[in-house]
């Protein structure tokens, strides 16, 4: 759906052509009617002499919007936009961020000296909160929550909450649900803003609270977060210290960027490239690359090793080579399938079997799967080439490396992540090359058995 009244590549151009010509007043207003994500994705498109025009016709404060709508994709980009800027005006940007936004592209900045000015610049509030979220272990709740929520004491009536909440409301990021806190800050419930609303204006707070609430520690795994706020369709959640101090709270557009950068992790480890990294030449983007294509030509070349051990069956039954193909790839396309779904699982945290459990599944699965697939090209095979025994040779070897497959796609994620790996580094292309070595071997040990038969 079209948000701009131009197409965007139109706008882009009217942008740019307003900066080009100092048209400042024309600018702000046109830019300014733009909802925030629109701004950041126009902003993006400006070239570093465009951007620093934007900066003098730009408020630190509505700059500082245009950064908090960036998707967590572009935010590496961040460091070049910092460094363009003067160094107070970067500052007060940042301060002017929500915390947690302002964290990640400061965690961006390779610079630390840049950053440890910046935190001087910005003003006090502002750098004491980002200095608190800055210390978390990345990947945990801590490192994506936020400081900027509302909070209520229990003995207050809800009158009292009502007007507090005006006051702090500016300063928070989402105001739907008000957190109850006693004089320790422990937590103690939850309201909404529909139960102010509601309630006489002499009802207390204690009174109407939410007790049962569902809360996350400053340690947990981001992706156990992102799944509670899923499952529970939460817009916020709180993050609490061991002795139940709120520390913070989660909110949903940063569990939406989470599940995005698993779903890219994951889609990067199937492809073994990362989907996320941008570069700017041809050159870079093949350093990149190289490793990965390196290691499975070595794995490759094993595979061409082991078919030259049966270069003499080969000489003697031409027509195996025919096939060769067609069962690795298969094999592979079956490992690929069972890989994807196991690190889907692990990702979600939602296998809780045993790893023997994964093991029989699998190999139930691959067993339907293999029956199936080899009884059908046994039959093409055998009419095709008018050969039933090598039909049969062709469909014994297509079942049984669909089930090695099958298995090794499973398992082997699972045995990366209980030796302390990225399941993901079990990626396609390297279930492929391997599902190609063991195939290849499946096939001829089965096809010299059967050698008599053949020839």
């Amino acid at each position: 759906m079209e948000v701009f009244e131009r197409s965007f590549e139109e706008s882009v151009a009217s942008f740019k052509a307003m900066l080009q010509n100092n048209r400042m007043t024309r600018f702000r207003t046109e830019f300014l009617a733009l909802h925030n994500y629109d701004q950041a994705k126009i902003f993006t498109e400006f070239v570093s002499s465009e951007r620093k025009k934007v900066y003098q016709y730009l408020a630190p404060s509505e700059l500082a919007d245009v950064f908090d709508a960036f998707e967590s994709d572009i935010l590496h980009l961040s460091e070049e936009y910092f460094l363009e800027m003067e160094n107070a005006y970067a500052a007060i940007v940042l301060g002017e961020m929500y915390a947690d936004n302002a964290v990640d592209i400061l965690n961006n900045i390779d610079n630390k000296e840049k950053v440890n000015m910046y935190m001087h610049l910005m003003p006090n509030n502002s750098a004491r909160e980002i200095s608190r979220l800055i210390n978390y272990i990345d990947e945990t709740a801590g490192s994506i929550m936020t400081t900027e929520f509302v909070t209520v004491k229990e003995e207050y009536t809800v009158k009292q909450a009502y007007e507090h909440l005006k006051t702090a409301a500016a300063q928070a990021e989402t105001i739907y649900y008000v957190y109850v806190i006693d004089e320790d800050r422990r937590l103690k419930g939850v309201l909404s803003l529909r139960d102010l609303i509601v309630h006489d204006d002499q009802t207390l707070i204690s009174e109407i609270l939410n007790p049962r609430l569902i809360t996350v520690e400053v340690n947990d795994d981001q992706v156990e977060v992102a799944k509670m706020v899923q499952d529970y369709d939460l817009l916020a959640l709180p993050v609490v210290g061991f002795d139940r101090e709120l520390l913070g709270i989660i909110t949903v557009d940063d569990v939406l960027d989470v599940i995005q950068e698993e779903a890219d992790s994951d889609y990067s480890g199937l492809a073994a490239v990362d989907v996320n990294e941008i570069h700017t030449t041809p050159f870079k983007a093949s350093k990149s690359r190289l490793p990965w294509l390196v290691t499975l030509l070595f794995m490759g070349m094993g595979t061409a090793t082991l078919i030259s051990q049966f270069e003499g069956l080969i000489s003697s039954v031409p027509v195996l080579s025919s096939f060769v193909t067609l069962i690795t790839g298969t094999a592979g396309n079956a490992g690929t399938q069972s890989l994807a779904v196991a690190v889907r699982k692990l990702t979600n945290k939602s296998e809780d079997d045993k790893f023997f459990d994964s093991f029989g599944f699998e190999l139930l699965t691959g067993v339907v799967t293999g029956l199936v697939v080899g009884l059908t090209i046994a039959l093409v095979a055998g009419f095709w080439k008018g050969n039933l025994f090598l039909g049969m040779i062709i469909g014994i070897a297509m079942a049984c490396a669909i089930v090695v497959a099958n298995i090794a796609g499973a398992l082997i994620p699972k045995l990366m992540m209980k030796l302390g790996f990225d399941p993901a580094v079990a990626s396609g292309p390297f279930i492929s090359t391997l599902s190609d070595l063991t195939s290849v071997f499946i096939y001829f040990t089965i096809a010299r058995v059967f050698l008599t038969y053949l020839s």
